[in-house]
């Protein structure tokens, strides 16, 4: 599980600068890249490409640079409710969230997809479980 490992250090370091909030910050995305109910990864992608975020989102997906995300697109692409709820798991606020995830969503998205393929629910869920276990 080295390549796992190397994750986990590389999440941990991108939520370094939040103040001590880093594992709570990074748990909250990892349920949202988990869930079910939200479908996962596959789900976040398709909802940044529902509104009309597709050329942003497939550049983290891809092999080549990323693309920029800013505060606004993150609230229209995820809405208030969410934002919320992640900014609550993390003692933060909605604002502060928004910039968070505009900041790290995009590197987080491309290390979960090094080849440029979206993982099997399966296997990106036991992925996500083991880094969790790692940065708690």
């Amino acid at each position: 599980m080295g390549l796992l490992d190397e994750f986990a250090s590389k999440a941990q370091g991108m939520f370094g600068g939040t103040e001590g909030k880093s594992p709570e910050l990074l748990n909250g995305l990892m349920d949202m890249l988990s869930s079910n109910q939200s479908g996962g990864l596959s789900g976040l992608v398709q909802t940044f490409k529902d509104k009309g975020l597709g050329d942003i989102v497939s550049s983290w997906v891809g092999t080549g640079e990323n693309l920029p995300l800013n505060a606004d697109q993150v609230n229209d692409a995820l809405g208030s409710e969410t934002i919320q709820g992640l900014a609550e798991k993390a003692g933060v606020s909605s604002p502060e969230m928004s910039s968070l995830l505009a900041r790290h969503l995009p590197g987080l998205v491309d290390k979960l997809t090094p080849d440029g393929v979206i993982p099997e629910g399966g296997l990106l869920t036991q992925g996500l479980e083991f880094i969790k276990g790692k940065l708690t």
